[in-house]
């Protein structure tokens, strides 16, 4: 499996982006949005609330069907051109053109914009219902909800769960300490900061993805940010311009095919933040080489190149606690290339892995060993025990990474794999199997 590929759009980014540009006071163009269901969930929820301006080219990006030659939501062998080609503009108004929705709004699938919402939603002067799939309204809203309390939003959960009823209010700046690292958590107090009296302050135990802190620090807001504390003040922004770098999190499923397949794989235009990329340490103890080049910067967001090349084999290693929040996104495909190491790979203190679209924790065990392996949770360790994969049959629970690591797993066994649920993928990455072909990889329908 080999070759050159630009993968769509990080979603992380796209949805702290579009956020900010719905409320901007002004015009922002943007390009390279990704596809994804979840980004779409944001941008549709967006066209409910904002101002009349923003509304039509939001609504009408989260509804289209994408065109022929974004279906895949990847380029081959491109020049990275293809995704700005595709730009949205949104006339933003303000935050205080921000209006009550006529429904609920439904946050589909997508935790990111039911936890980022609720935080600009915690100072309009009306009342909105978030909601979501099944999946969604399983997950934990109490770690939101009690921040922006505290501010002054009304805040209202279901057994700490969505849906989330908020009664927006006039807000004042909180000292808040981050009991469990979230980017997702510190987003939205950060955006709810910049609505509140005075300063607002958040500290992490460890560092979180800063998208947030980048983007507010380049549309001229009070942002300042030291050894894991982060202080802003009331700021309206300005509308802005940007490409959305490549996502990281979507590449790195890539660069693990490509390492268990042996394979020479350039990624272009991806996002290269330091806060994203620690994936690429952990995979350099296991014995996969990559290198990375920076080429350039969107918005704050420094981008450039992957190079994957071939490596000597895959050895097992030691995630340590400390290190889970800054690979949480990519730990089902680290998981996949543990499976094929020689020795014991284990992650240390794993258990926010239980509260992401599915439980990751025992569902990346069950799935290892549905394809042949040997995988157990102990504790809130998930402990791999390498050697290969004999092959056989897993099942993606609905999970998007899920399912793109029981794909990359799947490429290393001794025979065939049965994966159920790899639709799933479209969540992050449309068009994800497509890339897989394209590369070289042996994969059926």
């Amino acid at each position: 499996m080999e070759g050159r590929i630009a993968v769509p759009g990080d979603k992380s980014i796209a949805h702290r982006w579009l956020i900010l540009a719905a409320t901007a006071q002004g015009t922002s163009r943007m390009a390279g949005l990704p596809g994804s269901l979840d980004v779409r969930s944001t941008a549709s929820c967006l066209a409910q609330v904002c101002g009349s301006k923003a509304r039509p080219s939001l609504d009408a990006w989260a509804s289209e069907t994408p065109r022929s030659d974004q279906a895949d939501g990847f380029t081959w062998d491109g020049t990275g051109d293809e995704r700005r080609e595709h730009e949205v503009t949104v006339e933003g108004e303000g935050r205080d053109a921000l209006r009550k929705p006529i429904r609920p709004l439904d946050c589909g699938n997508s935790g990111t914009t039911i936890r980022l919402l609720a935080g600009v939603l915690a100072s309009a002067p009306f009342a909105t219902l978030l909601t979501g799939d099944d999946s969604l309204r399983r997950r934990p809203m109490e770690r939101v909800a009690a921040p922006l309390r505290e501010m002054g939003a009304t805040v209202g959960t279901t057994d700490g769960h969505p849906p989330v009823e908020i009664e927006g209010s006039a807000l004042h700046g909180i000292h808040h300490q981050l009991l469990a690292p979230s980017a997702q958590v510190k987003g939205a107090v950060l955006l709810a900061g910049l609505a509140a009296a005075g300063q607002t302050t958040v500290v992490e135990p460890v560092p979180t993805r800063d998208h947030t802190e980048r983007a507010l620090d380049r549309l001229g807001a009070p942002v300042r940010s030291k050894d894991g504390t982060i202080h802003v003040a009331a700021f309206q922004h300005d509308g802005f311009e940007g490409a959305v770098p490549g996502d990281v999190s979507s590449a790195a499923f890539l660069v693990g095919a490509a390492a268990l397949t042996g394979g020479e794989l350039e990624v272009h235009d991806v996002g290269l933040n330091p806060t994203r990329t620690h994936f690429l340490t952990v995979m350099g103890r296991m014995g996969v080489r990559v290198d990375r080049r920076q080429t350039g910067e969107a918005l704050g967001e420094p981008l450039g190149e992957l190079f994957v090349s071939a490596g000597e084999g895959l050895i097992g290693t030691r995630i340590e606690a400390r290190e889970l929040p800054l690979v949480i996104d990519e730990v089902p495909v680290l998981a996949a290339l543990a499976a094929h190491g020689v020795g014991e790979t284990r992650f240390a203190g794993a258990e926010e892995l239980r509260e992401k679209e599915s439980d990751r924790l025992t569902g990346l065990a069950d799935l290892i060993r549905g394809l042949g392996g040997h995988a157990e949770v102990a504790g809130d360790d998930l402990v791999v025990a390498g050697g290969g994969l004999a092959g056989g049959r897993a099942d993606a629970r609905g999970d998007h990474r899920m399912a793109m690591g029981a794909a990359v797993a799947a490429l290393g066994a001794r025979s065939g794999c049965d994966i159920e649920g790899m639709e799933a993928a479209a969540v992050s990455f449309p068009g994800f199997v497509g890339a897989l072909r394209a590369l070289g990889a042996r994969v059926g329908a």
